[in-house]
């Protein structure tokens, strides 16, 4: 069986490849478990340090550039009834909120041209969507959230990943896929530097001070963030995947779990884990773009039916920020 995955070769997407090839076998449209042949990511850029580290990590993995917003290039893309779609694919938060017409392309053309392939197949094949938790937003995500909460998106990247919820449902109830769509809260702890999307704060606070590098937070510390750990994350958007779709009804959609907590309690948890590593400075320096987009997201996501389903969720905070320092950093540079 063929899988893709959209946006593929950003963090998430390579380690969500890494995983299924060491699965090695995911159900198919059949319902029945299937051998993973091939893993294509399928990326708009891809640099070529990239292609040069991992083109031989695996023979099973392969890399496919392209624009997502072309249907042709989806078409061909797609091309057998044999597969399965991870569509992690989008303009992020901030880059949304700033360049419409790119969101309304790449977020909402592009993801029509994904479910219009799958369609073509007419085998039914299982479909994951990447959502946020910025379909919420304004006075209805004041506090808790749950996947029953009225989506209000207060930016143009939360108001494309609502309309993605309902062509995935509206896709699975004519019967052209069997779709899913996971909310995901910020997924940390991202290596590298920081995207353009509004949360990669939620990161940047725990890796650059354990990178030794001082950070400028631009939000207040007393900001109440709801995060996920990547290889919970991973986890979770695998297991809903694997999923017997009769299970999840006719609304597609729900949150994956998170921890709710303050900014102030991350660095807390980054002092008790990493005490004896020399750790940069975090100095606060409220920036009024970032802290606007984020105010209007939720303090914290509601996971009942996740949770019901069997889906991971993170320990504790403690628990994230050495899952991070076990992958991405050397021994060398603890004091």
């Amino acid at each position: 069986m063929k899988i893709i995955i959209t946006g593929g070769t950003g963090f998430l997407g390579m380690r969500l490849a890494r995983r299924i090839l060491e699965r090695g076998c995911l159900h198919g449209p059949d319902g029945r478990p299937a051998s993973v042949n091939e893993v294509v990511l399928f990326d708009h850029h891809v640099p070529q340090e990239w292609l040069g580290a991992h083109r031989t990590e695996d023979p099973r993995l392969s890399v496919v550039q392209g624009d997502i917003a072309d249907r042709a290039t989806v078409a061909a893309l797609i091309d057998r009834p044999q597969v399965g779609v991870f569509h992690l694919a989008s303009v992020v938060s901030a880059g949304a909120e700033q360049d419409f017409d790119l969101a309304m392309r790449v977020n909402l053309d592009g993801h029509r041209n994904v479910l219009e392939a799958l369609r073509a197949l007419g085998s039914h094949p299982r479909y994951v969507f990447t959502s946020s938790l910025a379909v919420y937003g304004g006075e209805p995500a004041l506090g808790a959230v749950s996947d029953a909460t009225r989506h209000t998106p207060q930016t143009t990247y939360g108001a494309t990943k609502s309309i993605g919820e309902l062509l995935v449902n509206d896709y699975t109830r004519k019967g052209y896929i069997d779709g899913r769509s996971a909310r995901l809260g910020m997924v940390v702890v991202r290596p590298g530097a920081p995207n353009r999307a509004a949360s990669s704060f939620a990161s940047a606070v725990l890796r650059e001070p354990l990178n030794g590098v001082d950070y400028v937070l631009p939000v207040p510390l007393e900001t109440q963030v709801a995060i996920a750990g990547y290889r919970t994350v991973i986890e979770g958007l695998i297991a809903l995947y694997e999923l017997d779709g009769g299970r999840l009804g006719e609304d597609r959609a729900l949150n994956l779990p998170t921890l709710s907590l303050a900014v102030a309690d991350m660095i807390a948890g980054l002092h008790r884990v990493a005490q004896n590593r020399r750790l940069g400075a975090i100095l606060v320096e409220p920036d009024p773009f970032t802290s606007a987009v984020v105010s209007g997201w939720p303090r914290a996501l509601g996971a009942e039916r996740a949770r019901a389903l069997g889906l991971p969720q993170d320990r504790n905070v403690d628990a994230i920020i050495r899952e991070y320092m076990q992958d991405y950093l050397p021994e060398e540079g603890r004091s």
